[in-house]
């Protein structure tokens, strides 16, 4: 005789459910939060800290970062488009336009900006996470973050893609090293040295999430033998691709909010709420 247990199947399906909820709101806050100046990942150390809830490891990282990436390359994907045509258009074009001129530079200019942040994550991350750790130093990174956002909230410079230097993609590029620190906010580092820069709020913001795509996917493809034999990926697919669609959709929508904010100019919103965040984590934490 096979005695069907209905309360323990039930008991199970509400566990699944419970864990399929916890990974939607993890996505949720990946990708509401990693387009916008305010740390991804300090919100997510800051709610592991506050809400007791275990935040899974580099697989899940790597799904939900891809999912942000997507969405960026979505919104992005006619300048994308433009700009890879008219790159390979100067190199290999017997007629170059000075629209494949200013493209190729771009380009270069976004190689060079994707260096030192690619150097210092693949010698020095661990050696960061491991002084940079704890959830009282987010706080501190997210107050300054909140007075960089604070003080260029006002600018808006005249460069406009054709107009960038050596120079400007090397600070640029540096900020983003910089937001390897947990707390600081990459979006928010390379915004703001975009825009000490002279770069207008529409050029930074390109250039910023230009910037992004290399690194996330670079960090993707070294990790992918990580992901491969990490067994959480099988024990854990339908939460991770739950979350997945989840982060993607949110990163979508926050970017295309947060353009809307640069291009009015309120970039004081965010630092009020790093200023806020921060402060609450230094006093409670």
């Amino acid at each position: 005789m096979i005695i069907t247990c209905h309360f323990c199947t039930r008991s199970v399906l509400f566990l699944d459910l419970i864990e399929i909820i916890k990974y939607v709101f993890l996505g949720l806050l990946q990708g509401i939060t990693e387009p916008i100046p305010v740390s991804s990942s300090g919100h997510l150390v800051i709610f592991q800290h506050f809400f007791n809830m275990e935040i899974p490891g580099l697989s899940f990282e790597l799904f939900v970062n891809f999912a942000s990436l997507i969405a960026v390359v979505i919104i992005y994907r006619q300048d994308l488009a433009r700009i890879i045509q008219n790159g390979l258009g100067f190199l290999f074009s017997s007629e170059k336009t000075e629209s494949m001129k200013k493209d190729f530079y771009f380009i270069l200019y976004l190689i060079i900006g994707t260096i030192p942040a690619a150097l210092i994550g693949l010698l020095f991350e661990d050696q960061i996470a491991a002084v940079f750790k704890g959830v009282r130093v987010i706080g501190f990174t997210l107050l300054i973050t909140g007075l960089a956002l604070w003080l260029i909230r006002n600018l808006n410079g005249r460069k406009s893609e054709g107009e960038l230097s050596f120079k400007d993609a090397i600070i640029v590029g540096s900020a983003q090293a910089v937001a390897l620190i947990p707390g600081i906010s990459r979006s928010g580092a390379t915004v703001v040295a975009s825009m000490a820069m002279g770069m207008k709020r529409e050029t930074a913001l390109k250039f910023s999430f230009f910037l992004y795509i290399p690194i996330s996917l670079g960090g993707m493809i070294l990790s992918v033998s990580d992901l491969v034999n990490d067994p959480a990926v099988n024990q854990l697919m339908v939460p991770y691709l739950f979350a997945f669609a989840t982060s993607l959709i949110a990163s979508y929508f926050s970017l295309k909010w947060f353009m809307n904010i640069m291009q009015r100019g309120k970039l004081g919103y965010f630092s009020v709420y790093c200023f806020i965040v921060g402060t609450l984590v230094i006093i409670f934490a």
